[in-house]
């Protein structure tokens, strides 16, 4: 182990990198217990992958929006912060394009109920953030370097702009991301190392894109704006229209290798929903895109391991420490509802309990 330069710095009982819902549940609950903690974001907001973009008559969500069946932990923040949900509009027919024929199917095989935010699923971070005292989240702080001395000893976190010393840190990024972006000193053990590096990020290699309309006129024509395409490169579409007086738009997944560059996303995608929904949707209002795979804060900048696997999510290694006092909470890292909010809520909800039972405060 290479020990930092002695120079002065910050104490804090527990470190959290990454400030989306996993990390501030995180830091909402050891904050709620007393504890001291800092939480070292590399974008300029917080959220993570809960980004919300204002549009024509509402929001719309480019990555997380789904609060589904049996998520009782984000329904109890929801309910804590007083959290306007809707109801998923599921009801019509959907299309199928089978390799270039375009048929109605009868009704929509994707009917499950769900509910979204109605000003986007950043609301959920925007109000966890605002229930920390003042400069507990820093933002634009990329995490260089961790170095932990042992299960008693002080751990260093090294960032873009400086450094600080804590007890306890928690990971709470992809474990793929953490594991090619940051230095640990000592090294994570190897088979720590090997399932965090495979570890499949979710949306990692994922272009959602959403086009908002005058009107869901597809409703009109008695459609639920839900498609699948076998042809792609959009391969699946859901109705994205806000609350009753909200936005009218519908979303679609792409795998994000399908594309050269960002500038043909949006063209790609208007002419496929051309191809499903007819001439109406030619004429969108605005169409908002974003490819996980080009977000150097989500997704490793040399790609993901040819291994990388979603058999990992929820991992063994997750649920110990890392070099004593590393712990790890990302939405990857959860047993149950892994890739969805809930899953980054039970991560947090995990990691905080587990360092709450050994930290002593400040």
């Amino acid at each position: 182990m290479t020990p930092p330069e002695q120079t002065a710095v910050s104490a804090y009982d527990v470190a959290v990198v990454g400030a989306g819902i996993a990390g501030l549940v995180v830091a909402d609950q050891l904050h709620a217990r007393g504890l001291s903690v800092r939480v070292l974001e590399a974008r300029p907001e917080v959220g993570g992958r809960a980004v919300s973009v204002e549009v024509p008559g509402g929001y719309v969500d480019l990555g997380a929006s789904w609060i589904w069946p049996g998520e009782d932990r984000v329904l109890e923040l929801v309910r804590r912060f007083g959290i306007d949900l809707f109801a998923q509009a599921t009801a019509g027919d959907a299309m199928l394009d089978v390799h270039g024929s375009v048929e109605r199917a009868d009704g929509n095989p994707v009917n499950v109920p769900a509910y979204r935010f109605a000003r986007g699923a950043r609301i959920l971070a925007e109000h966890l953030a605002a229930g920390l005292p003042a400069g507990t989240i820093c933002l634009s702080e990329r995490v260089t370097r961790i170095v932990s001395t042992g299960d008693a000893g002080p751990v260093v976190v090294e960032t873009t702009t400086g450094r600080l010393q804590c007890n306890q840190v928690v990971l709470a990024l992809p474990p793929a991301l953490a594991t090619t972006t940051i230095t640990f000193d000592p090294p994570l053990a190897d088979p720590v190392e090997r399932v965090a590096r495979t570890t499949a990020v979710w949306m990692g290699q994922v272009v959602k894109a959403v086009a908002v309309y005058e009107r869901s006129f597809w409703r009109d024509a008695g459609l639920s704006g839900a498609a699948v395409s076998y042809r792609g490169p959009f391969r699946e579409f859901h109705d994205h229209s806000g609350p009753p007086g909200g936005q009218a738009a519908i979303f679609g997944f792409a795998d994000s290798r399908e594309f050269d560059g960002e500038a043909e996303i949006a063209d790609v995608f208007r002419r496929q929903l051309v191809q499903l929904f007819g001439p109406d949707a030619d004429r969108p209002l605005r169409i908002v895109a974003r490819d996980w795979s080009r977000e150097p804060h989500t997704t490793p900048s040399a790609g993901l391991s040819p291994r990388a696997t979603t058999a990992t999510f929820g991992h063994p290694v997750f649920r110990s420490p890392a070099n004593g006092p590393i712990h790890w909470a990302s939405t990857e890292t959860a047993t149950q509802y892994a890739g969805h909010l809930e899953g980054a809520v039970r991560a947090g909800l995990r990691a905080a309990d587990a360092i709450a039972t050994t930290v002593t405060c400040t």
